[in-house]
């Protein structure tokens, strides 16, 4: 296999998808993808290593339960009952991506790009929780005394050969390079430490490093890599904003490859579900059904969203709806492989102009019934 389609790794916050449908847009569109290539359903991924999770677990009524299955629960809680993924779910702090986390950091360990070294951090002096520069209260406990602690911290060197983003960590045509986040992400300092005060994560001690974690922005690319290492495909192709890249791509530097498998971006916008209530006149005068709808807001939104790359406006949607219906009332009975074959290839590629091409679309859409049911929300 040489693509596999994975959502970046989903904050797991108090929402559902059915208040939140845009949290969904990576994972339906991951969905999407792998169906257009022929592939099985892959694991939704979610991200768990975060402090407003630490203070969550810490704070939540009843007896205490194990932080593992607290996240499990609020993971499961996000899906309508009975309607788990086929493909499964998989979290950063999941012992398989624990185990190939350690092995990436011993590699790098070894060639010099990471290392372990003493630095001085700004760290709460009530809970010991690293904290950034400036007068403002922890996160974690509220202190504002803070103090200057030395220890050792895992700690990354940027290559110095190559951009902390280059063309071949981006699943795009050469046409849709994005070069202001090329340029945005390279904006950090030469040396970021990897290490964090977390209740939970994947625990650095083995290294040493006790009482710290690898930090989530490191963490999300190893959760990529070892659903790609399960699905035994060449390439993890992350589907992500261009905001959360630039976000983590400096972090993810020494994370994007190991042994043989790679990690890209596959960059998509944002869209406005909040105005999606205004098509109804028009679902009404299409007598669309509920499939319908489903299909266009559920399954075609999201892959328009892979090609406006930035904010979907609420002004395109009519147009858009009346786009996705003349392919869905144009499909054949079967698809046409000759097609069906030049989607697959631009997929591959990176590129999206069959998303906007009614013939291929319409192709598309005579294959996709069978991924219905590997999407949230449905």
């Amino acid at each position: 296999m040489r693509h596999l389609f994975l959502n970046g790794p989903v904050q797991n916050g108090a929402f559902t998808f059915e208040t939140h449908p845009g949290k969904a847009v990576g994972i339906r569109l991951a969905a999407a993808l792998n169906a257009v290539l022929g592939l099985p359903p892959a694991p939704h991924l979610w991200n768990t290593v975060t402090l407003a999770g630490d203070l969550r677990h810490r704070q939540a009524d009843g007896p205490k339960i194990p932080r593992q299955r607290f996240e499990a629960d609020l993971i499961a809680d996000k899906y309508p009952p009975g309607q788990s993924p086929l493909g499964g779910i998989m979290t950063d702090t999941d012992t398989e991506v624990a185990n190939l986390a350690l092995e990436m950091i011993e590699n790098n360990l070894r060639a010099g790009t990471l290392t372990i070294s003493r630095e001085t951090v700004p760290t709460c002096r009530a809970c010991g929780h690293m904290t950034g520069t400036g007068n403002h209260p922890c996160n974690a406990c509220g202190n504002t005394d803070t103090e200057d602690r030395t220890g050792l911290h895992l700690v990354a060197e940027l290559a110095k050969d190559r951009p902390v983003l280059d063309r071949s960590d981006i699943h795009a045509s050469h046409r849709q390079q994005p070069k202001h986040l090329q340029n945005t992400a390279a904006n950090v300092a030469q040396r970021l430490i990897l290490s964090r005060t977390r209740d939970h994560g994947i625990d650095l001690s083995p290294l040493g490093l006790n009482g710290l974690v690898l930090d989530p922005r490191a963490g999300i690319h190893a959760t990529a890599l070892a659903a790609a290492r399960r699905h035994q495909a060449d390439t993890a192709v992350m589907t992500i904003t261009e905001n959360a890249a630039n976000h983590i791509a400096a972090h993810g530097q020494h994370f994007r490859e190991h042994n043989g498998t790679r990690l890209q971006y596959a960059l998509h916008g944002h869209l406005p579900y909040d105005r999606t209530a205004g098509l109804q006149p028009l679902y009404e005068a299409y007598r669309a059904n509920r499939s319908t709808k489903d299909g266009f807001e559920e399954w075609f939104l999201p892959l328009f969203s892979l090609r406006t790359k930035g904010a979907t406006r609420p002004d395109q949607l009519q147009a858009l709806f009346k786009h996705y219906m003349r392919a869905h009332l144009s499909q054949p009975s079967e698809a046409d492989d000759t097609a069906l074959n030049a989607v697959q290839c631009s997929v591959s590629a990176g590129s999206t102009e069959w998303i906007t091409d009614r013939k291929a679309l319409a192709n598309v859409m005579s294959t996709r019934r069978s991924i219905r049911h590997s999407l949230p929300g449905r």
